[in-house]
C-alpha cells in the first residue's frame, strides 16, 4: 500500500460581516491594509459592492456585506499575530478610525495584545510574542 501524503493547508482568509464594503475597506486602508472590492455585482444592489478584500504582510481578510448585521450581537472575531503590537496599536491609533481599540497589555499566556472592534462588531485581536528582559 503506498503512503498518500494529505493535502495541504496554505492560508486562511476569515471573512468578516459588514454592513457597507465600501465604508469598511475605506476603513481598513487607514489602518494599512491594501483593500478592493469585488467586481461583481449582487441581484439585491447592483451598484453597491458585496465583498471585498484586505490584505497586509501575507495576512488576508475578506468581508461580506450583510444587510441585516447587528453589530451589538455579533461573534465574529480573529486574531492576528504580528511582530509588534506596540507598534501597531500606535499606527491604528494614529489612524484614528471609528471603533473601539484597546490599549496593549502582557497576557500570563506569553503574548502582548490588544483588541480593535469595528463599527460592525467584528473583534481583532492582535498579539505578538512578550520580549524577554
Amino acid at each position: 500500500m503506498a503512503f498518500e501524503e494529505k493535502p495541504r493547508f496554505d492560508r486562511v482568509a476569515p471573512v468578516l460581516p459588514v454592513r457597507d464594503v465600501v465604508k469598511a475597506l475605506e476603513r481598513y486602508r487607514r489602518l494599512g491594509f491594501t483593500a478592493r472590492s469585488y467586481e461583481g455585482t449582487s441581484e439585491q444592489a447592483p451598484a453597491a459592492p458585496f465583498y471585498g478584500f484586505l490584505s497586509r504582510d501575507g495576512v488576508q481578510l475578506h468581508l461580506s456585506r450583510v444587510d441585516d448585521l447587528d453589530p451589538r450581537t455579533s461573534m465574529v472575531s480573529c486574531y492576528l499575530y504580528v511582530a509588534d503590537v506596540d507598534a501597531v496599536h500606535a499606527e491604528w491609533s494614529a489612524a484614528r478610525v471609528e471603533g473601539r481599540l484597546t490599549p496593549p497589555r502582557d497576557t500570563p499566556y506569553g503574548l502582548r495584545e490588544m483588541g480593535y472592534v469595528d463599527p460592525d462588531g467584528n473583534l481583532l485581536r492582535i498579539g505578538s510574542p512578550l520580549r524577554q528582559p
